[in-house]
């Protein structure tokens, strides 16, 4: 694979050349994922079977709804066909949207990374370690003051109580499209709309469940496109707007949405 890699999810590691990589884990094994513009991408099974290999989804420019501003196409125009791993992992995907509650980009992602190294599993990449967060079984059994010592004491009661509710629901979780998903994991106490809808996006790749008037989507949009009128950060007007666009079409949504957020983690 080559072209522009996705790398929104806090998983990804960069080294000072811009290559990238990151661990994650399938139903079947651990994977440490690498990727550079002159190789492209490398996928290496370092523990289990290769039976269920990552999977990457591409996202198109040329289904970017031809009613957004002109300014916001021609921009994410320029990224080309990019590629997102959609998480092999549900657990995963549910841990990093509850530790991106509350607080700011950079901040979660430190969260999430401190959480994985201290809890998960820790192996070597190639430019460093990596660590893939721990699992939910792990969770049930840490004590309260182990949330406190990674900074993760505000998530604790959500994380102990998606661990629980994952022990019961994860396979028919599994199945389920996007939006089923996403009202599935409103269920579990402390998980609300927006956190269940980027865990369902992250997990199914499918950006147009996302929360659309999310700060970072608005953040970036802003940026692409900053002499439109964009409405303000208490207007409530934004997620309309931005859906608008988009109408019926779920591709023209989904492209939007995550073709914007790539255009974040790169400008980042």
């Amino acid at each position: 694979m080559t072209g522009v890699l996705t790398t929104d999810h806090p998983g990804w590691h960069s080294d000072a050349d811009g290559a990238r990589a990151r661990v994650v884990r399938t139903a079947c094994g651990l994977w440490v994922l690498s990727f550079d513009d002159q190789q492209g991408l490398r996928v290496d099974c370092l523990e289990g079977t290769e039976d269920v290999k990552p999977a990457f989804l591409s996202t198109d420019p040329a289904h970017l709804p031809q009613t957004a501003p002109p300014a916001l196409r021609s921009g994410l125009d320029e990224l080309g066909v990019t590629q997102r791993l959609a998480n092999p992992w549900l657990w995963d995907a549910i841990t990093t949207a509850i530790l991106r509650q509350v607080v700011r980009a950079d901040q979660a992602r430190k969260l999430y990374r401190a959480w994985c190294s201290a809890y998960g599993t820790v192996v070597d990449g190639p430019f460093g370690k990596l660590a893939v967060a721990p699992a939910h079984a792990t969770v049930m059994a840490l004590a309260d003051e182990s949330f406190a010592a990674i900074g993760a004491k505000f998530h604790r009661t959500a994380l102990q109580a998606a661990a629980e509710y994952y022990e019961r629901h994860h396979e028919s979780w599994e199945g389920a499209n996007a939006a089923d998903l996403s009202v599935a994991l409103t269920a579990i106490p402390r998980i609300g709309p927006w956190t269940a809808r980027a865990a369902a996006a992250d997990f199914t790749g499918d950006f147009s469940i996302y929360p659309h008037d999310d700060l970072a989507v608005r953040t970036w949009a802003a940026q692409i496109a900053p002499a439109y009128p964009w409405p303000g950060k208490k207007d409530k007007s934004f997620g309309p707007l931005w859906t608008g666009w988009a109408g019926p079409d779920r591709t023209a949504l989904h492209t939007l949405t995550l073709a914007t957020l790539t255009w974040g983690a790169h400008a980042r």
